[in-house]
C-alpha cells in the first residue's frame, strides 16, 4: 500500500512539475511542494497505520480556559 502511494506521489509530480518548471511559475512551484509535501506527511503515516493526532484536541486545550472564563464552563465535543 505504501509502494503505490508513493508511486501514486510521484507520478502526480511528475506530471505538475514540468510544466511549472518550463514556465517559471515559481509561486505555483512553491505552493504545490508544500501542499504535496503536507498530503505526503500526513498520507504515509495513515498508510502505515500510525495514529495521528487530532487537531481538535489542540485546540480545546489552548484554547479551553479562555472559553472557561468566558462562558463559566468548560468546552465540550459532542
Amino acid at each position: 500500500m505504501v509502494i503505490l502511494l508513493i508511486l501514486l506521489y510521484l507520478a502526480v509530480i511528475a506530471f505538475e512539475v514540468p510544466p511549472l518548471v518550463k514556465q517559471k511559475q515559481t509561486r505555483e512551484l512553491f505552493a504545490f511542494t508544500v501542499l504535496m509535501a503536507l498530503a505526503i506527511a500526513i498520507s504515509l503515516p495513515m498508510a502505515l497505520g500510525i495514529q495521528l493526532p487530532n487537531p481538535t484536541d489542540l485546540l480545546v486545550n489552548v484554547l479551553g480556559p479562555l472559553s472557561e472564563a468566558v462562558f463559566g464552563e468548560k468546552p465540550h465535543l459532542w
